[in-house]
């Protein structure tokens, strides 16, 4: 016996396929997609545009899943958290941002994190599981749903727990499915993947049609600093990243972002924002400060504004265009670095550690 397929997880090209081999018009996948995507419909009841006996055929022999709402924690500056769970009883978080200036959703590619990067508390669960691509978009729909941000535009950063690159099938099927009209229609413009950097992942990415906007987590200007924040640097050293960034296509006004935690004492000084123009001559590239958001267990401080500002002065001097990422969503846990589920599942014990230590 095989198992139904997962509406939320197919592309229009593969749910026009599956229809078709069970003798439906492929024309219908279209309303489907409008209903799930546009309208952030799951009961199939309520898909009135479909005939009755066919909305009975849907339900008998396919599933849809959706992420569900367990909590929706409000920031003092607007910033929501949800955390979501999934059908086997993992749990997620995800962040809607408003006024950034467009309204933002960051979205995470797995539960979890294998990078391990020194200065972010997602790294210490480890890596639990990919997410797959239904639940990828999954975030997105509940997200909009939410936010009554179904028929208005707004941006999306996979930012969230997990690397985006390490999940690389499923983060692009996702985004194929957010793009699709008559879905969401999400522009690859307004998508942001960020990345610490998985060189072979970088390749796959330059030859995509279908290409989001690229950040770049770098965090360090030597080879020898940036194996210490960040370790997945021992097998895509910082030259090979910087030589791969380099050749990545770009469109016309298009830049790769470099993100750049700054952490007090370690890589803040003025010779660290010298040695970061130099890595990046050659480079469309522009740089986003981001001082840290510190959390019990991290063993780093925050740099003053003071230290900030010399450092983005000294970048912007030298013709880099360059800003300093706002915090939002500090007093929730849902800035960035800060995002690590509670509760619901059993843990590992990277997660049981990492949440003795908040």
């Amino acid at each position: 016996m095989t198992s139904q397929p997962d509406l939320a997880g197919l592309e229009l090209s593969e749910l026009e396929q599956a229809l078709e081999s069970r003798g439906i018009e492929r024309f219908h996948a279209r309303q489907l997609y409008r209903w799930i995507y546009k309208r952030g419909v799951t009961d199939f009841d309520r898909m009135t545009d479909l005939a009755k006996s066919l909305r009975t055929r849907v339900r008998e022999e396919f599933t849809l899943s959706t992420p569900t709402v367990i909590s929706d924690e409000q920031s003092i500056d607007g910033t929501r958290k949800f955390v979501l769970q999934l059908g086997d009883g993992k749990r997620i978080e995800s962040v809607f941002i408003p006024d950034t200036p467009s309204m933002t959703f960051c979205i995470s590619t797995q539960v979890g994190c294998a990078m391990a990067c020194g200065f972010c508390l997602t790294g210490k669960m480890g890596l639990v599981r990919h997410l797959t691509a239904a639940e990828i978009a999954g975030q997105v729909r509940v997200l909009a749903a939410a936010t009554n941000l179904l028929a208005v535009p707004f941006n999306i950063v996979l930012m969230g727990m997990g690397e985006p690159l390490h999940n690389y099938d499923n983060t692009m099927k996702a985004l194929r499915i957010l793009h699709t009209e008559p879905g969401l229609a999400i522009s690859p413009r307004r998508v942001t993947l960020s990345t610490v950097g998985i060189v072979p992942g970088l390749e796959r990415l330059a030859r995509e049609p279908l290409m989001p906007n690229l950040a770049v987590s770098l965090h360090a200007t030597t080879e020898e600093q940036r194996t210490m924040l960040v370790p997945p640097n021992r097998k895509y050293p910082l030259a090979q990243i910087i030589d791969t960034c380099k050749r990545f296509p770009l469109k016309n006004r298009s830049r790769i972002t470099f993100e750049y935690v700054m952490l007090a004492g370690v890589n803040d000084s003025p010779d660290d924002a010298r040695r970061l123009v130099k890595l990046l001559s050659g480079i469309k590239a522009k740089v986003n400060l981001i001082p840290l958001n510190p959390a019990p267990g991290i063993p780093y401080e925050r740099p003053s504004d003071e230290r900030v500002d010399r450092f983005a002065q000294i970048l912007a001097d030298r013709h880099l265009t360059v800003s300093v990422r706002k915090s939002r969503g500090r007093d929730i846990r849902a800035a960035c670095g800060q995002l690590i589920v509670e509760g619901g599942t059993k843990r590992t014990a990277a997660q049981q550690m990492a949440l003795l230590i908040r």
